[in-house]
C-alpha cells in the first residue's frame, strides 16, 4: 500500500480548520508540526510560526475522487479566509517501526563501554554493553552531555577502583570472583535527575556495587526500570521520585556516596549545589558533572567552590563540557 502525503502550511487560527478539512478524507489521522523557540537555557520550548498540517490519503482506485473532494473543502474554506494551494508528496509504504532502527548504531564510549540499541547484539564482546531503548524521550546516549558522563565515569573506576574495573570485564557481573570483589569495597553511586538510568546502569556495570537514580518525573523513574531490566540490572539499583533535599531528609536507604552524578542543565546544578547537592558526596569522593555549555562552564565551577569542592578533571566535546570535582 501506498500514501498520498498532502500538506498545508497555514498560520495558527487556520490550522485547525484545514486539520478539520483533512480529517474527513484521511481516516489514520492527521499531524501537525511547528516551530519551537527557547528563551532561555531552562525553557522547555514554546511554539512558534506557522504551522504544517499534514495527511495521508491511501492510493487506491477512489484517490482521484478523494483528491478532488478534499480539493472542493479547501475551495470553500478558502472562501471564508485564503488558503494557500495543497501540497502533494507520495510516499512509498514501509515497516516504520523497522524503518527507524535503521538510524541507531552502536556507540563506543571510552575504552571499554559501548551503548547499544536494545535489540541489538554486541558487536565488540570485550566492550561493557549498555542498552538502551533509543525510542525514549531522553538519556539515550546519542547526546554529547551523556557521552561525557560516561567517559568520566570510567575514568574514575579506572584509577579509584582498578579492583572493580578489573571485575566488571568479565563476561557475567555474576561470577563468584566478581561478587568476592565488589563485596569487598561496598561503591554506592547517587544520580540525581536520573532520566533514562543509563549513568547508574553504566556505573553499576564499570563496578558500583549499589545505585540510587532519583528524578522529579516518575515517568524517568519507570524508564530507568525498563531499562535496567534490559540490562540484567536488579535491586542493585534503587530508584525514587525526588530530588537533593529528599535523599539528605533520608527519603532513601542513603543519603551519601563516593560518587554522585548529574547530568542535568548547568542553572539546575548551581541550584542543587545551593539546595545541598556538596552534602550528597562522601569524603574523599568525586561528583560528575555534565549538561553544561562551554560558556556556562565557569559558573558551574564556581557553585562547586564556594562549597568547597575542587575541579579535577574536564571532558569537551564541541560546545559541551562535562566537570570532575571532589571533595
Amino acid at each position: 500500500m501506498n500514501w498520498l502525503e498532502v500538506s498545508l502550511t497555514v498560520d495558527g487560527e487556520l490550522a485547525e480548520a484545514v486539520a478539520d478539512v483533512f480529517a474527513r478524507f484521511a481516516p489514520n489521522g492527521v499531524m501537525t508540526e511547528q516551530g519551537i523557540k527557547f528563551t532561555d537555557e531552562e525553557d522547555a520550548g514554546t511554539p512558534t510560526g506557522p504551522i504544517t498540517v499534514r495527511a495521508y490519503l491511501e492510493v487506491n482506485d477512489q484517490l482521484e475522487d478523494t483528491r478532488q473532494k478534499l480539493e472542493e473543502s479547501l475551495y470553500y474554506l478558502g472562501m471564508i479566509q485564503p488558503v494557500p494551494t495543497p501540497i502533494y508528496k507520495q510516499i512509498a509504504n514501509q515497516n516504520w517501526m523497522e524503518a527507524w532502527k535503521q538510524h541507531y548504531k552502536p556507540i563506543l564510549i571510552g575504552q571499554r563501554l559501548l551503548i547499544l540499541p536494545a535489540w541489538m547484539e554486541s558487536p565488540d564482546p570485550k566492550r561493557i554493553p549498555i542498552k538502551i531503548d533509543p525510542g525514549m524521550a531522553f538519556g539515550t546516549g546519542t547526546h554529547p552531555t551523556t557521552q561525557l558522563c560516561l567517559e568520566l565515569m570510567e575514568k574514575y573506576f579506572d584509577e579509584c577502583h582498578p579492583e572493580q574495573s578489573e571485575g566488571s570485564q568479565m563476561p557475567s557481573r555474576d561470577s563468584s570472583l566478581a561478587n568476592k570483589r565488589l563485596a569487598q569495597n561496598d561503591i554506592k553511586v547517587i544520580d540525581v535527575g536520573c532520566g533514562s538510568g543509563i549513568l547508574s546502569i553504566g556505573a553499576l556495570k564499570l563496578g558500583a556495587t549499589r545505585a540510587l537514580g532519583v528524578d522529579i518525573d516518575a515517568e524517568s523513574i519507570v524508564n530507568s526500570r525498563e531499562n535496567a531490566d534490559t540490562n540484567g540490572v536488579g535491586e542493585e539499583f534503587l530508584l525514587g521520585v525526588g530530588s537533593v533535599q529528599e535523599i539528605l531528609a533520608g527519603k532513601f536507604v542513603f543519603s551519601k556516596a563516593p560518587l554522585v552524578v548529574a547530568n542535568i542543565l548547568a542553572p539546575v546544578i548551581i541550584r542543587l549545589f545551593e539546595a545541598g547537592m556538596a552534602d550528597l558526596i562522601e569524603d574523599g569522593g568525586t561528583i560528575i558533572l555534565s549538561g553544561i555549555l562551554q560558556e556556562q562552564g565557569e559558573k558551574v565551577i564556581e557553585a562547586a567552590q564556594a562549597k568547597g569542592l575542587k575541579l579535577i578533571g574536564k571532558r569537551q566535546t564541541g560546545d559541551w563540557v562535562a566537570f570532575s570535582i571532589s571533595r
